[in-house]
């Protein structure tokens, strides 16, 4: 097997080849057309409401900026969906940059929540990230009438040069739905040719929107030729400050509102009409810049001409789904960095010395200490690994504030994704659900939630992707995901492999506010597990008719056969007769499915893979002095499937059953520092179990 290290390099390799290839298929194969074809590239000082900066010339490129100097990068991102283009987009800045990057990120809450988490786990080197509230800037904004889908944020590169740091000169604005085909420090070195008085660089807008013309009693806003499009932008700050920008564009736009109701391209419109008015101040940049995919584009003019492209744009409300003769390549080219794994842009830049990602210098020495030859070295790796997590991947409702409102909390990979529909038609509460999946993969799981009426009709569902990296399964990290993000007082722990009682939704909030959990009483409400051995069975709809299919054989309790300690506690004979909640005590290796409050401790990271990973977190509840309560009319059904990776290797492998056995005397070990004589209770836990 080859190293890490060269299989990624394999990965960039053949992402590049892939690129180069599909350039090829665009533009055609013959070399000698390909040299007959000059890049489409700036002309010197073009003439103003012209569009030769959009004809191929031969002027060379400005040198690029010093490897070390950073470059400057800001971007208006709202909401889910566009925090997951923001991604893209980065993605394909990271592929091809050299330099050192800054992003200002102008966001509101929630796509704030999303990308600090996703930066923060990411720990990529070279990157800085500011945030700004965008709530703070709507009512500098919100006055003006926009009918573009991008709403009030549409409008927030107005106001840009007012809210970034005054020692902060020039700056790239980029839309959220452009993607990167070249380096960034190419784009920035076009700030060289500028003139004195020139501080705004765009490309021409590649439609004829702006000429009016497109279809009947269609009234544009003015604009210089065809006008300009504002999805890539260079701004010098400096200068736009010295222009009174903040008058200049306010002025403008509230002179022209008084003629038209409102503005339809959102900034852009503006931009334009500020243009027209003071064409002095505009650079046209080269077409290339900016190949814009709208419904109604010219932009081959510009692609058929070129040697290269720099970036695409996606400025149509219909995004990838755009009719366009070269759609597919296009798209293509995108779905290279939308599917393309985010790890492997962890790069530094050799020669460029710059502070780490938060954490980053205590994982180095953690990871530099590890043994490559320990026989456990895969597990303590994996316990190391920092994961890529994108939180609330799917929009969704935030839940009401009741005070005894319960959210399921499971984990899956791509393998259980199946599942989710059934749970869905189960439990019509909130979940937060945690998933392990690729690039790739969640983009899969995005086109599944998509297709499906079941999953796409519920709003109380928050999934959150932890990406896949290393050979073990990181279950109680995907756990700690998902309970982090539940936002309801109380949690129901469950796994993605378990159906609950049609009614177990309901049941839990009564029986929480009936025991009157809410006064601060450390209560931990079990739900008695089952399982059936059928793929199809007449689910129970009460506790009547699943005690008729346990006596029938139907039914049986979970793990009876395999690992009867695991659910024994519970009591089953009792729990048949019983009409209350009544008491159990903690036992070795148990492992319910238990409603506790949001802030119960955290699982056990350490345990990665399969086994122990829930019993460590009941021992974790029983030494916090948690009481067990089983819910007399409360169930959850496992339902068969094959078994995990990570099951198998536990079975067939005596140094994953021995580094399983390590893991659990390490883990009572730091019971022992924390809680001293007391959980001497949970020394008969480690003594090694067998698991048919």
């Amino acid at each position: 097997m080859l190293p890490r290290g060269r299989l990624r390099a394999l990965g960039a390799a053949t992402l590049l080849l892939l690129l180069l290839l599909l350039g090829l298929f665009l533009f055609g194969g013959d070399p000698e057309d390909g040299r007959l074809r000059a890049a489409a590239t700036l002309e010197e000082d073009p003439p103003a409401g012209h569009g030769g900066h959009n004809r191929s010339s031969c002027v060379p490129q400005p040198p690029l900026p010093p490897k070390c100097e950073i470059l400057h990068v800001a971007i208006v991102c709202a909401g889910h969906n566009s925090s997951r283009e923001v991604i893209t987009l980065v993605k394909s800045l990271l592929f091809y940059r050299k330099n050192p990057l800054h992003l200002h990120l102008v966001t509101d809450a929630v796509a704030r929540n999303i990308l600090e988490m996703l930066f923060h786990t990411w720990m990529v080197p070279a990157i800085q990230v500011s945030f700004y509230a965008a709530d703070l800037l709507k009512p500098q904004v919100a006055w003006i009438p926009n009918k573009h889908y991008s709403g009030v944020y549409g409008l927030m590169k107005l106001v840009l040069p007012a809210i970034l740091p005054a020692n902060l000169t020039r700056v790239i604005v980029l839309d959220t739905d452009v993607t990167f085909a070249s380096d960034i420090a190419e784009l920035w070195a076009l700030f060289a040719e500028f003139s004195d008085k020139q501080v705004i660089g765009v490309v021409e807008n590649q439609s004829d929107w702006y000429l009016g013309n497109l279809w009947k009693n269609h009234r544009p806003w003015p604009a210089l030729g065809r006008g300009f499009n504002t999805g890539v932008i260079l701004l010098w700050l400096s200068r736009l400050q010295q222009a009174g920008w903040e008058q200049l564009w306010r002025l403008t736009a509230r002179r022209e509102l008084l003629t038209l109701p409102a503005t339809s391209l959102a900034d852009q419109d503006i931009f334009n009409a500020v243009i027209k008015e003071h064409p002095g101040l505009v650079r046209p940049l080269p077409c290339v810049w900016n190949v814009q995919l709208s419904e109604h584009t010219l932009a081959e003019h510009c692609y058929s001409e070129a040697s290269d492209l720099k970036v695409i744009h996606w400025n149509s409300p219909k995004k990838l789904r755009v009719k366009n003769k070269h759609a597919e390549f296009f798209r293509n080219f995108h779905l290279s960095f939308l599917e393309y794994d985010g790890n492997l842009l962890r790069r530094e830049l050799f020669g460029c010395p710059s502070p780490l990602p938060p954490g980053a210098e205590q994982l180095q020495q953690a990871l530099a200490q590890l043994d490559e030859e320990d026989p456990c070295f895969e597990f303590r790796q994996q316990q190391l690994t920092v994961h890529r997590v994108h939180i609330s991947f799917l929009p969704h409702e935030l839940p009401a504030p009741w005070p005894h409102d319960v959210t399921l909390v499971a984990q899956l990979s791509m393998d259980r994704l199946q599942m989710l529909e059934a749970l869905c038609r189960h439990w019509p509460g909130p979940m937060s659900l945690a998933l392990y999946l690729t690039d790739a993969e969640a983009q899969q799981f995005l086109r599944f939630v998509e297709a499906s009426p079941v999953l796409s009709a519920r709003q109380n569902v928050a999934y959150h992707v932890m990406y896949r990296e290393g050979p073990l399964y990181p279950v109680n990290q995907l756990r700690n995901v998902a309970l982090a993000q539940a936002l309801t007082p109380y949690v129901f722990l469950s796994d993605i492999d378990f159906l609950p009682a049609y009614s177990l939704y309901d049941y839990l909030r009564a029986s929480i506010e009936q025991l009157e959990l809410g006064s601060g009483r450390k209560v931990a409400l079990v739900v008695p597990a089952f399982e059936t051995l059928h793929y199809r069975f007449s689910f129970p709809t009460s506790k009547a008719e699943l005690l008729g299919l346990l006596d029938a054989g139907s039914l049986h309790t979970f793990r009876y056969h395999e690992w009867p300690q695991g659910h024994a506690p519970t009591d089953y004979a009792r729990w048949r007769e019983a009409r209350v909640p009544y008491h159990v005590q903690w036992a070795a290796d148990y492992e319910p499915y238990v409603v506790v409050p949001r802030d119960c401790p955290q699982y056990d990271p350490r345990f990665v893979g399969f086994g122990w990973n829930k019993v460590a977190h009941i021992v974790e509840l029983d030494a916090q002095e948690y009481e067990l309560l089983v819910l007399p009319e409360a169930f959850t059904i496992h339902l068969p499937h094959a078994p995990s990776l990570d099951l198998s290797r536990f079975r067939s492998s005596s140094t994953y059953r021995h580094c399983l056995q390590t893991l659990k005397e390490e883990f009572h070990q730091d019971l022992s520092r924390h809680y001293g004589a007391a959980a001497l209770k949970y020394l008969t836990a480690l003594q090694p179990r067998s698991l048919a």
